[in-house]
């Protein structure tokens, strides 16, 4: 059994969805599990859709049309025949929102993006299953919300890894029985049947909570690059392809930030020796990266992981003390009541400095912090991570720019630079 993840660069038109159908029918009669993002770019559309409706913004519905505008254009693409029930399916998705948008918003802002944001997985997953069995690649829908179990956080769903396994251990593999199995990435669901979502580019998490679940033979992510590569290449034209990887080194690269893979999926598929590739769906021939328990553990060239937006915040008391055990505990519990995940820390005697991404969750940590503290920032920064460094490819990336703070350890130099 396998598990393959399409994400929304491989389902972005209908070249891509026949690019699929094409794909799969090289896989016919193997067990497979297929886990599919929103189209490309819904996410953020939908994003907007949600920030106009909480800001009373008077075009949330102008901005869902377009949106569902655009997955009808596609579906008629793909199914000319529009009295076919993916259609009727596909509005009713959509009904969801509108729903939604008729009331005024009395929901926190993390429960309502992600009853709003989840739809962009729903309607592409139902295209696709209507789809592929149009073009006779026999797949079974299934709604991930029904087998991935999380508490109420919401936009950063915790699972409950216990309940999830038995539930997609039980449901799946009868499903697979002379068929595919297609559902959505990213989704979760609560006790009480409300969606959550399990962090921004979350599809890849969910196959490996699938492949986990399921003892998985391995684990593919079908993406546009040829494999994992050093760095990313819009922002480093040398960037070039590593065939093999180790866990180890893997997590280390996504830690930092790098978005081939989410964060979160690797460790469970370490724990069960689950090999994971990356693959190219443009090129399927081609073997792409390979990451497991023998990947190679040393001779890697620079992995240079770059983050944009990025705010620094300088933190010093407000008295004659310095910058205590005490006052760090205060710190880091703000940051875990406000969810703000640390990139770079620094102290010293009379500050402590923090790297973060700048996004709505900053600005209530600062007026929490300034109540104790000063608290200075600097704002549109970059913050680039180079693991397996060496001294040509820092002063090579560094050079002419402004820095702000920097820190070296044994395999990683990180710099936090203005843009």
């Amino acid at each position: 059994m396998k598990v393959f993840k399409f994400g929304g660069a491989s389902i972005r038109d209908a070249p891509s969805f026949i690019r699929i159908a094409n794909l799969l029918e090289k896989f016919s009669g193997q067990e497979i599990v297929l886990i599919v993002s929103a189209l490309g770019k819904t996410t953020n559309a939908l994003e907007e859709v949600t920030n106009a409706y909480l800001h009373n913004k008077d075009n949330a519905n102008e901005l869902l049309d377009k949106i569902r505008q655009k997955h009808f254009d596609l579906l008629k693409e793909l199914i000319p025949d529009t009295h076919h029930p993916a259609f009727i399916d596909l509005n009713n998705t959509f009904v969801e929102i509108d729903w939604i948008l008729e009331d005024q918003p009395n929901e926190s802002y993390d429960y309502i993006y992600d009853q709003i944001v989840s739809i962009g997985e729903m309607a592409s997953t139902k295209m696709l299953a209507a789809y592929l069995n149009y073009r006779n690649v026999k797949t079974q829908w299934l709604d991930v919300r029904d087998c991935i179990r999380t508490d109420n956080t919401y936009r950063e769903g915790t699972v409950d890894w216990k309940l999830t396994e038995e539930i997609i251990s039980r449901k799946i593999p009868s499903l697979l029985k002379n068929q595919f199995v297609l559902t959505q990435g990213f989704l979760g669901g609560t006790s009480e049947n409300f969606t959550t979502t399990l962090g921004r580019e979350g599809s890849d998490y969910t196959a490996a909570i699938f492949g986990y679940s399921l003892k998985a033979e391995n684990v593919t992510i079908w993406k546009d690059v040829p494999g994992v590569l050093n760095a990313d290449p819009r922002f480093f034209p040398e960037a070039r392809k590593i065939d093999l990887l180790s866990y180890h080194e893997a997590i280390e690269m996504t830690y930092y930030g790098a978005t081939v893979i989410h964060p979160k999926t690797l460790k469970p598929l370490q724990n069960r020796s689950i090999p994971l590739h990356v693959r190219c769906f443009l090129d399927p021939d081609e073997p792409g990266t390979v990451i497991n328990e023998t990947g190679a553990t040393h001779g890697y060239p620079p992995v240079l992981v770059m983050k944009k937006n990025q705010i620094l915040i300088s933190i010093y008391p407000k008295d004659f003390s310095f910058i205590a055990e005490d006052n760090l505990s205060h710190i880091f519990n703000l940051l875990s009541d406000h969810r703000v995940k640390v990139n770079v820390m620094q102290n010293s005697a009379l500050s402590f400095s923090i790297c973060a991404d700048d996004n709505e969750r900053v600005p209530p940590l600062l007026e929490q912090l300034r109540k104790s503290y000063n608290a200075l920032t600097n704002t549109g920064l970059d913050l680039l991570t180079i693991r397996h460094y060496d001294e040509e490819s820092i002063k090579r990336h560094s050079a002419e720019r402004d820095v702000m703070l920097e820190q070296k350890s044994r395999h990683t130099f990180q710099l936090v630079m203005k843009q």
